[in-house]
């Protein structure tokens, strides 16, 4: 349990090496949309990745080539789904959710709350990050599709063309 074989880390040396220096070369080539904090799609893809280098460094049933196939898979099915996202709008709404408005000049849209699982505290706290003592100096705090929240003041509105969701 301890210690198997010392051919067993050297495999994994090796291995793990020729794997991460492979993971490198895919992600810079993929570009940077691949590990960007965008969407749930997105999230999977990473944790995929990270997965797929456990098992290409710890599972001596998973050859080098094997891994290095999965993770170039993982990287070219990410590029077509963004693509998809990007140029077919039917593939957008299926990928990415929509920004959702959960507060408007100042009143929190309970509904849309409610159906985004977002409590009022965590909306007030998104306020408080942003250093707004007030939700009426607020014009409004939209749920973005990674699931952070923007805050923008009244003083920050503009034209509000930003808002348009």
């Amino acid at each position: 349990m301890w210690f198997d074989s010392w051919g067993d880390l050297l495999r994994v040396l090796l291995v793990g090496a020729a794997a991460y220096a492979w993971v490198v070369l895919v992600l810079r080539v993929s570009g940077k949309r691949t590990l960007a904090k965008l969407n749930a799609f997105d999230l999977v893809v990473t944790v995929a990745l990270g997965s797929t280098l456990a098992t290409i460094l710890l599972s001596a049933d998973v050859s080098w080539s094997e891994g290095a196939l999965a993770l170039a898979l993982l990287v070219a099915l990410q590029a077509v789904v963004s693509w998809v996202t990007v140029h077919l709008r039917a593939g957008r709404a299926l990928v990415t959710a929509s920004p959702t408005v959960l507060l408007e000049d100042g009143v929190m849209q309970q509904d849309e709350m409610r159906r985004r699982r977002v409590t009022p505290s965590e909306v007030r706290q998104a306020v408080r990050a942003t250093g707004v003592g007030g939700l009426d100096q607020v014009a409004a705090v939209v749920l973005e599709t990674d699931g952070t929240m923007s805050v923008i003041t009244r003083e920050q509105r503009g034209d509000g063309s930003a808002l348009a969701l």
